[in-house]
Formats: structure tokens, C-alpha cells, sequence
């Protein structure tokens, strides 16, 4: 039997990407257009269930990223393949712009280095205005504003539809998901590596560590000891629709030494929110909310936009981000192991992952790693729409004369449709569990967080869930 773009050879992958998140899903993607066999590899549950699933959800433009680094490449290329890539597939974006904000002296002196920063990185679009330009785009800000800086290009977008977006186009390109295989050890042979999971061995002859918050353990496995990986936590609260006509663009700080700080920006669900906070961690499971980050985010607001604090807070949650002691993005190959490591890629990866799954290809083959695209490859996934700016299946007349489910509403903070579910659970890569049916449908993800619809949402979920598919993708590798 010959190896397949869909096979392992003799029980052996071509290539072994190890973690679901956006970075790796899109390297598996990339990978798997050509003729070797990939197998993505998740320690937990889902896809995108990691870093991917709790951050600010922003398209970047990477105007303010530092010029010549390998981090400000990619994220300028990323934002343009990216916007064409969730034009092609259905992933919501919105196009509302950002408006850096000056509070004080020091930050409206900082407005022409940053709008020189944006040129040095090939953004010319930014615009410095005075303070009532800025409150007549954004009439509910705080007293005293100084001045700010444009970025008309900045953008919202769905993180949780373009991870299983890229997943799932992985899969259908012949990509074999294998999810609950956490990578405890590693054995290296001279034709393959074998990885030690928990739910049994994988054998790959390359191996492309994308792990996120594990990154710098899977590469210590390897011998190297080149960075560490700092959990950082950020907070962030999410208000209730009804604020949505007070933020119509993204509020940016200007950045200081401490990071890009505490934003407001509108979500492609119809909501509002402030943050993220900064605090970090040694535990990196540790996603709970605190009252410090609280407290802090109620301090900001109240200074950034006193009205939105009046009104209701539908959730606040808290992200991880993979903060390591290195200041750019840290992608290097290593030709003997036929191991590349993909690490420290922060926040930015949103917008740049399909870029950096392209500077992937060329280290992997510039490594030693034959590389032909195939020309049989399938067209990209059309994912469902669940972001506000366009029609919902509630909405289309059409498709419930087809098929009644979508008028059936079993969420009714977040519009989700019976319909909804039943395809999330039986998708190429279906939800297993409520958590993947929230990141797929917005299913309890409103005002009352489940408590009307949970139970429903349950037994749907029951009805429709099936458990061949994880069974059927490890059978697949052995």
C-alpha cells in the first residue's frame, strides 16, 4: 500500500503537528495541500479549546507591532490572508475600525512614533485627530480625552469559527484529528519519532510543535532549552447587547511598557467588552476570574466610558496567553530531530497564523522535508454564520421553509436554533461536549448563560451526539 495525502505509510505519519489551536490547525491545513500525511494532535477534547478560545478576537493590521521583526511579517501578511480566508469560508468579520485614545500628555506624544511605527511596518492609513474628532466617533468616552490615532483597517472576527474553520479544512484535505493525546514523551528513531500520548503512541517522521502553553515542555522533550513559557491571564468583561450602539469601533490604548493595555471593543456576537488585564501566573490551567482583575477592569471602564459600566455585565471569563522570555516570535527548525518549533506567539496569532503556517512550510523544506502541492484539493469548508452582521438561520425565511429546525429556537438570549445544534454535533469536527456546542452555535452564551436553555441544549446535544468519531481517528492512526 502506497502512502496517501489521507494515510499514515506503514502506521507512520508524515508529519505530526501537535496542538489544535489556531497555529497548529492552520500549519496542519498548509501541510496537509501537499502529498504527506499529517495528523494534528490535541491534548484536549476540541479544537480551539486552549489559548484560541479566549482572546480579544481582533484582525489585526500589525500597525503596531515592532518593525523587522519575524512577529510584524507575519501578522501584516496574516491580516490579508486571513480576511480573504474568512471571505472564502463564512468566518464573521466586521470591518469597524480602531481609535487609539490619548488620556494624558505623555500618550498624545506618543501618537506620531506610533503612526511612524504603522509606516515603518508598511500601514500608512493612520490618522492623527484632536479630541473632538475623537468624541464625535465615540460620543460615550470619558472625560478627557486628548487626542488619538486612527486605524480604519483594525477588525473583529470570530476566533472560534476560523480554529474550526482551519480544522476542519485540514481534515477534509486529509489531516487526521487526534484528540485527549496529550504528549507525555518522545522517543527519536532515525526514520520517525514516536510520541507518547495518553491515549497511545503516535509515529510521525517529522513532528511541528505548536503546543501553546506547552510549547517549552514539548521542546525540552527534545533536548532544548531555548525559552519558558509564562501563563499570562486575561480578564475580560463581556456586556449586554444593548451597549452595542455605544462602541461601533475598537477603543485601543496606547501601548505601554506593560503591554497593549485595556481595550473596549465590540464582538461579532452583538456584545461589548472591556479588557484584557495582564497578571502573570505559574499554574497554566489556572482560567478563573479574580476579584483583583475585577476590580481593575471596573476601575478602567469607569475612567474609559462611565456608561458602559451602568449597564449589565452577561459574563466575564479569563484567557491564558503563552508570555515567554524571548521578544519575538520563536519559529526555528532543528534538520537532525526533523523537528520544528513553533513558540511563543502570544495574542498576535489570531491574525497571523495562516502566515505562519506558510513560513512552516518553507522551514520544514529548507530542513530536508520534500513538499509537493497537491492540485486535488478540496474547496474550503462554508462554516455556519453565527456572528450579527449577517443573516442567522433564525432570520432566513428560506432555509426554514427547507428544514423547520432552524425555526425552532432553543436559545433564546443568543437566537440559537434547534437546527444549529443538531449540525454542530454532526459536523466534520462536532462538538463532543457543551462547551464545543457554545463555541459552535452561541448556544448559552447570553444574557442568561444557559440557565433557561441548558437543559435543552443538553438533551439535544444527547440526542444527536455520537462517539464514532473520536474512535474512528485513533483507528485511523495505528
Amino acid at each position: 500500500m502506497t502512502a496517501t495525502p489521507h494515510r499514515p505509510h506503514n502506521g507512520v505519519f508524515d508529519v505530526a503537528v501537535i496542538g489544535g489551536g489556531i497555529v497548529g490547525a492552520a500549519i496542519a491545513r498548509e501541510l496537509s495541500g501537499c502529498d504527506v500525511s499529517v495528523a494534528l494532535i490535541e491534548a484536549r477534547d476540541d479544537v480551539g479549546d486552549g489559548t484560541s478560545k479566549a482572546n480579544t478576537a481582533i484582525l489585526h493590521t500589525g500597525f503596531d507591532a515592532k518593525p523587522g521583526t519575524l512577529e510584524s511579517r507575519l501578522v501584516a501578511r496574516g491580516y490579508h490572508l486571513l480576511s480573504a480566508y474568512a471571505k472564502a469560508t463564512g468566518i464573521p468579520v466586521e470591518h469597524t475600525g480602531a481609535v487609539l485614545v490619548a488620556w494624558n500628555d505623555e500618550e498624545l506624544q506618543a501618537l506620531p512614533g506610533l503612526k511612524e511605527k504603522a509606516e515603518a511596518n508598511g500601514y500608512e492609513h493612520c490618522r492623527i485627530i484632536d479630541a473632538d474628532e475623537v468624541y464625535r466617533a465615540l460620543p460615550d468616552l470619558g472625560e478627557g480625552v486628548l487626542g488619538g490615532l486612527t486605524v480604519p483597517d483594525e477588525s473583529i472576527i470570530c476566533t472560534w469559527t476560523t480554529n474550526l474553520a482551519l480544522a476542519t479544512d485540514a481534515q477534509q484535505r486529509g489531516t487526521t484529528i487526534l484528540l485527549k493525546h496529550a504528549v507525555t514523551g518522545i522517543d527519536q528513531g532515525d526514520e520517525a519519532t514516536t510520541l507518547h500520548t495518553a491515549a497511545g503512541d503516535v509515529r510521525a517522521r517529522w513532528v511541528v510543535n505548536a503546543a501553546g502553553l506547552g510549547a517549552d515542555h514539548i521542546d525540552r522533550l527534545f533536548g532544548h532549552d531555548r525559552f519558558t513559557v509564562t501563563p499570562r491571564r486575561g480578564e475580560l468583561f463581556v456586556f449586554d447587547k444593548l451597549t452595542r450602539p455605544m462602541v461601533d469601533k475598537i477603543v485601543l490604548p496606547v501601548p505601554s511598557s506593560r503591554g497593549k493595555g485595556v481595550l473596549i471593543s465590540p464582538t461579532i456576537y452583538g456584545n461589548v467588552m472591556l479588557g484584557p488585564t495582564a497578571e502573570d501566573l505559574t499554574d497554566r490551567t489556572d482560567t478563573g476570574t479574580s476579584e483583583d482583575g475585577y476590580d481593575f477592569l471596573l476601575t478602567k471602564g469607569e475612567r474609559l466610558m462611565p456608561r458602559l459600566l451602568a449597564e449589565e455585565v452577561t459574563a466575564s471569563y479569563a484567557g491564558l496567553r503563552a508570555a515567554i522570555d524571548h521578544p519575538d516570535y520563536l519559529i526555528e527548525a532543528t534538520a537532525h530531530q526533523r523537528y520544528l518549533l513553533v513558540g511563543g506567539i502570544r495574542s498576535t496569532g489570531l491574525t497571523a497564523g495562516i502566515a505562519i503556517a506558510e513560513h512552516a512550510r518553507t522551514l520544514l523544506e529548507e530542513a530536508g522535508l520534500a513538499l509537493h502541492t497537491r492540485s486535488d484539493l478540496p474547496e474550503p469548508p462554508q462554516m455556519p454564520n453565527i456572528g450579527e452582521a449577517s443573516l442567522r438561520p433564525y432570520q432566513d425565511a428560506d432555509l426554514i421553509a427547507r428544514d423547520p429546525a432552524y425555526g425552532t429556537i432553543v436559545c433564546f438570549c443568543e437566537r440559537v436554533s434547534e437546527g444549529e445544534i443538531r449540525d454542530a454535533c454532526h459536523a466534520p469536527v462536532p462538538a463532543h461536549n457543551l462547551e464545543g456546542l457554545r463555541r459552535r452555535t452561541r448556544a448559552m452564551n447570553g444574557r442568561c448563560q444557559g440557565f433557561f436553555c441548558g437543559a435543552a441544549v443538553a438533551a439535544l446535544h444527547e440526542q444527536h451526539h455520537t462517539h464514532d468519531g473520536c474512535s474512528r481517528q485513533h483507528k485511523d492512526a495505528r
